[in-house]
């Protein structure tokens, strides 16, 4: 394998570095957006609770704040519930595009790997193949098993950026749609939340 490595040249230094961050993003990713965390079970009917018992002060507020993400949307809502639904809507809403910023961290990194790890691949194998050429100009074609393997040697870095850029792409795609489907869930979550606190929704 290192033999490998060390035939694409120099240009298999940013397609392996390419390789780690790719592969560091995806490990945080997995282990950020995990459900419980995002929208963590019971949650909704815990606030509920503490709001009819009237235990929802300044710190529990806080504390719920900085719980969860789902938390944090409910906690901006219910922080400004006195001022009526309209108003604590939008706050729902502000809060809830800042927290989907947040879940989209290091995705556009990741995507921008995905793009240009072929491309790296690609500039290596051009630059191989200048080199090959040059060789062919200055030293004759000679042994054409010779020129075969540089050629061979040349493409290394092609297949080293496909392969980093593929599962970038994959992981990206599937970060980007589970993002999409926890932002989705809390606003549900949320306006569960406001249409019970005005009498829209029975509590259950």
């Amino acid at each position: 394998m290192f033999e490998i490595i060390k035939s694409g040249g120099w240009m298999m230094f940013p397609i392996m570095m390419c390789s780690i961050g790719a592969m560091g993003i995806v490990v945080e990713r997995f282990w950020s957006l995990q459900k419980k965390k995002i929208l963590p079970p019971e949650l909704l009917a815990q606030v509920w609770k503490l709001y009819r018992e009237k235990k929802l002060d300044d710190a529990t507020l806080r504390r719920l704040k900085t719980s969860s993400p789902l938390g944090c949307i409910l906690a901006a809502g219910l922080a400004n519930s006195h001022h009526g639904r309209k108003f604590m809507k939008e706050c729902i809403e502000e809060t809830g595009r800042k927290v989907a910023h947040d879940l989209e961290r290091f995705l556009n990194t990741l995507g921008i790997i995905a793009e240009i790890s072929p491309l790296l691949g690609l500039l290596g194998t051009v630059f191989g193949m200048i080199e090959i050429f040059s060789s062919l100009m200055l030293h004759g074609a000679g042994d054409p098993g010779s020129l075969a393997g540089g050629i061979s040697v040349a493409l290394v870095t092609t297949a080293a950026g496909l392969t980093v850029a593929i599962p970038s792409l994959i992981f990206h795609r599937y970060f980007v749609r589970l993002v999409d489907e926890f932002v989705i869930s809390m606003e549900e979550e949320a306006l569960k939340l406001l249409d019970i606190l005005h009498g829209d929704r029975e509590a259950s």
